[in-house]
């Protein structure tokens, strides 16, 4: 388990936030980083800054890394073999049970379908050659549960159910699987959420950031790269997250009536 110093890695929604800050760990410890993200001008100004920092060690494609070309030109981006994939693009789209069709459609797009195109172009040559690591971004959201976002909720708890049959499958073949689950971290997700003309929307990042304290993306990164070097399937940023969700899995009664007083306290 691990990576070597000189790794190859893919990093999606890499122009700020988490993926960013994962791709500058990476390239701190000697890997080789191919960045991607929508937003192509940021995307460039990222990519100058870290390649500044690590001249000839960073390239970038910008694209929709729920697009299975763009995760095939990602992958053809990489000076060698892929040895790293972190699918870190997510939505955080519709409030409420009026969500509109579209924001599910684009939630289910981005954060699962996304990962499993990835998944399908890298998997199979890491069991051919007996080593490679996959990392799911999911959040706690697909731990726990996420008031307010019907959403990203259910694909958030899809995105860990797929990581989950990723490593059932193929963790004894050589393929690491590792799935990423922070709570509140200071991303422009966050902020767009805190600042949204939807009480609901509010609501829901509200509770993101009472749960627990809100970590610098650097914080996740680091903690995730813990768990891959240690061979942890689940990367805990905030601890409590795990003893949340196993007090959820003793008593789902007691912790959704828990919620439920979660989600009064919050309201106005």
């Amino acid at each position: 388990m691990g990576l070597s110093p000189d790794a190859v890695a893919v990093v999606t929604a890499a122009a700020s936030g988490i993926g960013e800050a994962i791709a500058q760990r990476l390239l701190e410890r000697g890997a080789s980083v191919v960045l991607g993200d929508l937003d192509a001008p940021r995307l460039a100004a990222t990519a100058a800054r870290l390649e500044g920092d690590h001249p000839g060690r960073v390239a970038s494609v910008a694209g929709d890394a729920a697009d299975a070309d763009h995760v095939a030109a990602l992958v053809a981006a990489a000076p060698g073999d892929v040895d790293l994939y972190v699918a870190n693009a997510g939505v955080f789209r519709g409030f409420g049970l009026d969500a509109p069709e579209s924001d599910w459609a684009l939630g289910w797009d981005v954060n699962v379908m996304g990962q499993v195109r990835a998944a399908r172009a890298l998997v199979p040559g890491w069991v051919e050659r007996g080593s490679g690591c996959f990392v799911s971004t999911a959040s706690a959201a697909g731990l726990l549960t996420q008031l307010g976002s019907p959403t990203y909720s259910v694909t958030k708890h899809a995105a860990v159910g797929f990581a989950e049959w990723l490593a059932a499958t193929y963790g004894d073949q050589g393929v690491q699987v590792c799935c990423l689950c922070p709570m509140g971290v200071r991303t422009d997700m966050l902020h767009e959420g805190e600042t949204s003309d939807d009480a609901v929307g509010r609501l829901a990042m509200r509770s993101v950031v009472t749960a627990g304290a809100t970590l610098s993306p650097l914080e996740v990164a680091d903690a995730l790269l813990v768990a891959i070097d240690t061979g942890t399937f689940f990367a805990l940023p905030h601890p409590e997250v795990g003893t949340m969700y196993a007090r959820k899995a003793a008593d789902a009664d007691h912790w959704i009536s828990g919620m439920q007083r979660f989600r009064t306290s919050l309201e106005p």
